[in-house]
């Protein structure tokens, strides 16, 4: 079998193929492609059984039509996420649609903590000054997170394993979760969102993007949270209306904001822009406050994790192509 990966860089390749080897020798071939998965480049699968994508290539119904076209019949995931899929199309088309649900979710929660403390105790901005021989302290002062409150938006696997990093640090811990979270008994407080963002000195968002969820970090609830607070976004950047954000930094309401994901992320996020002028205007003027913080959905991004999604992609490729059940199959 031939499959697609498409969205592919260079570490995608080590760990795909370091899996392939040992889970699919002599069994599949993969080609990889840097494009991202459009309408335009669909035809790059010509010849192949299956494609395996990631957050930001497109699979809607026009997408998903032209690939069964060309003969595909199995969609791979190399992520969690799946609001790029047209769900409906993909089933009346009959195509094997899987992801990797949950891999290393340790890695994400760890990354959290880490734009925590790089924006709270400025180390960025301390190791700039210092490699210049500038030792001074001032605009370098931060909070003790000691005693501090976080709230947790989402009390999935990365949720909890991020409540649990925070009540470690000696940390109230708020969740907000519409499903039960018995496993977080004795390590968080359950509240509702609005209690959360009004009681929280920092707002950490882990939780699926979904009609629901969508822009849920607004003008309104961004006026409900505790002022000066920091709001951290590791999950999907439409979970929050960048202009209400920016308006909420300019006027103090939010005291600071790191973000490893953004809204309009696709035509930014895991390319070099070193050299070119970037055109979105709201990105721009994000990069403007010194108390945002910006990484480049980078929270996945370790060994461990990067070789869970890897056999796991490959195990969803093996339970198609033997007709064999599949714990993860997208929602129908």
């Amino acid at each position: 079998m031939k499959i697609a990966v498409y969205s592919a860089q260079p570490y995608d390749r080590r760990f795909l193929d370091e899996a392939r080897r040992q889970h699919a020798a002599g069994v599949v071939d993969a080609v990889y492609f840097s494009d991202p998965l459009t309408l335009d480049t669909v035809p790059l699968a010509q010849g192949c059984a299956a494609v395996c994508v990631f957050v930001n290539d497109q699979l809607d119904a026009a997408v998903l039509q032209a690939l069964h076209a060309l003969g595909v019949r199995a969609v791979l995931l190399r992520c969690a996420g799946f609001n790029n899929v047209d769900l409906n199309a993909g089933a009346r088309l009959g195509l094997f649609m899987a992801r990797v649900p949950a891999y290393a979710p340790e890695a994400v929660a760890e990354h959290a903590l880490a734009l925590v403390m790089t924006l709270n105790r400025h180390t960025h901005r301390a190791y700039a000054r210092v490699r210049e021989g500038n030792f001074a302290l001032d605009g370098l002062l931060g909070m003790t997170l000691h005693g501090k409150t976080v709230g947790i938006v989402g009390a999935g696997q990365i949720g909890t394993a991020a409540a649990r990093i925070f009540k470690g640090l000696g940390c109230t811990v708020l969740v907000s979760d519409p499903a039960p979270a018995p496993q977080l008994d004795g390590v968080a407080t359950r509240v509702s969102l609005d209690q959360l963002l009004a009681a929280s000195d920092i707002v950490s968002l882990h939780c699926p993007l979904m009609d629901a969820t969508r822009h849920m970090i607004d003008a309104a609830s961004l006026a409900r949270m505790k002022p000066g607070a920091m709001l951290v976004n590791t999950s999907r950047g439409a979970l929050i209306d960048t202009a209400a954000v920016i308006e909420a930094l300019k006027s103090g309401q939010l005291g600071a904001l790191a973000i490893d994901v953004y809204e309009q992320e696709a035509s930014l996020f895991f390319h070099d822009h070193s050299s070119d002028i970037i055109a979105d205007d709201v990105f721009q003027r994000l990069m403007t406050f010194p108390n945002v913080l910006v990484t480049g959905h980078q929270g996945f991004f370790t060994v461990e994790a990067m070789r869970e999604i890897a056999a796991v992609t490959f195990a969803n490729l093996a339970c198609h192509m033997h007709g064999a059940p599949c714990a993860n199959l997208l929602p129908i």
